[in-house]
């Protein structure tokens, strides 16, 4: 029996499937000629991907007919830039490339945004297929559409929803990832049960720190996304319910716009926004401490920071933090929109938070 999960997202004519599990490019393989009319598949990368995983997947697309025409990028953020889009959106017009192709992402979550909103764009747009190498891009950036660079006002402020064609999140990628990326990663799966899915989160606590390898992990990944793409397939342009996804987002944007570069990983920002997002709650009576301790007490048992003053980085200002928060894409009529928990699993928003209550719990946080 194949050890391949087959998660769908119902978006109508745009529906496709994510393939999870190790074994997910092999089983992708008859898939892929559909995909490139011209019997060429361009492919975008970068140079750190690029030597752990690129021959792989040319063997993988030789086998289906395909000749492979990679494009490698800078690695880091940097390319996730109008520089690097101009660069990119270039590089697939000097190939010629058709509407009827389509373009490979092979990466984390960098070249995942910047190849989607690429696609998005050239020729008014064209088809692409992710395969995403890192676990915090295969449960989350993968999947739903978000595509987008940065800018000067932050983190993906500029880009479009434009969905795959395809995800295929073969486990076996993650070997060459670091632990600390694994468990970043981790903090997007644990982010579903939290959000919606009680009992997620139970086989999720009571797997502890196993949940990271193996078949465990291929399933974490499977159900995470499949919450996913049920919100995504509910509210696709995000909306009402999709806004869900960004529990612990809000802090963790905030964090990573504060922090020296490189300090601190997204996956870690998450982990402690979502625990400063459950903190929240029960300061203001709207949640359980109890559900909040466990919470923390489930970060802390897998290795991720549990409070802001477990981040790597400690030196945060509670009004610059609300200051960052301010920007935040979801909020409305010039107020902070958060994610707030009255239980796990029970996830919800509030468009209209009182930025002096905040500021008060932060600096309470903090110190």
């Amino acid at each position: 029996m194949s050890s391949v999960l087959t998660v769908p997202v119902g978006l109508g004519s745009r529906a496709y499937d994510v393939l999870v599990g190790d074994g997910a490019l092999d089983a992708a393989a008859d898939r892929l000629p559909g995909f490139f009319p011209r019997q060429r598949a361009i492919l975008v990368t970068d140079s750190h991907i690029a030597p752990l995983h690129l021959e792989r997947v040319i063997t993988l697309l030789a086998g289906a007919g395909l000749a492979c025409d990679p494009i490698v990028m800078e690695p880091g953020e940097r390319a996730k830039s109008f520089a690097g889009l101009e660069q990119l959106v270039d590089a697939l017009l000097e190939r010629n490339i058709e509407r009827s192709e389509a373009v490979i992402a092979l990466g984390g979550g960098v070249i995942g945004d910047l190849t989607g909103f690429a696609a998005a764009v050239t020729k008014r747009g064209v088809d692409f297929i992710q395969i995403p190498t890192t676990l915090l891009a295969q449960v989350d950036s993968s999947v739903g559409g978000k595509t987008g660079i940065n800018t000067r006002q932050g983190k993906n402020f500029a880009g479009a929803f434009h969905q795959p064609r395809l995800v295929i999140a073969d486990t076996a990628l993650l070997a060459t990832l670091p632990e600390r990326e694994r468990r970043a990663g981790y903090a997007e799966i644990v982010k579903a049960a939290l959000i919606g899915d009680e009992p997620m989160f139970e086989r999720l606590d009571a797997a502890g720190a196993g949940v990271l390898q193996g078949a465990p992990l291929a399933r974490a990944i499977a159900d995470a996304v499949a919450f996913k793409a049920r919100i995504v397939a509910e509210d696709e342009l995000e909306h009402g319910n999709r806004a869900l996804l960004n529990l612990g987002h809000t802090f963790a944007h905030a964090f990573e716009a504060e922090a020296p570069k490189d300090a601190i990983r997204h996956g870690e920002a998450v982990a402690a926004g979502i625990a400063l997002a459950f903190r929240y709650s029960v300061a203001r009576g709207e949640c359980p401490a109890s559900d909040a301790d466990r919470v923390e007490a489930h970060l802390r048992s897998v290795g991720l920071p549990w409070n802001a003053a477990s981040l790597a980085h400690k030196d945060w200002d509670a009004a610059r933090l609300v200051a960052r928060m301010r920007d935040d894409k979801k909020n409305q009529a010039g107020e902070i929109t958060l994610i707030l928990a009255r239980g796990i699993g029970k996830a919800w928003i509030d468009p209209r938070i009182d930025t002096t209550h905040l500021v008060a719990f932060l600096e309470t946080s903090l110190s």
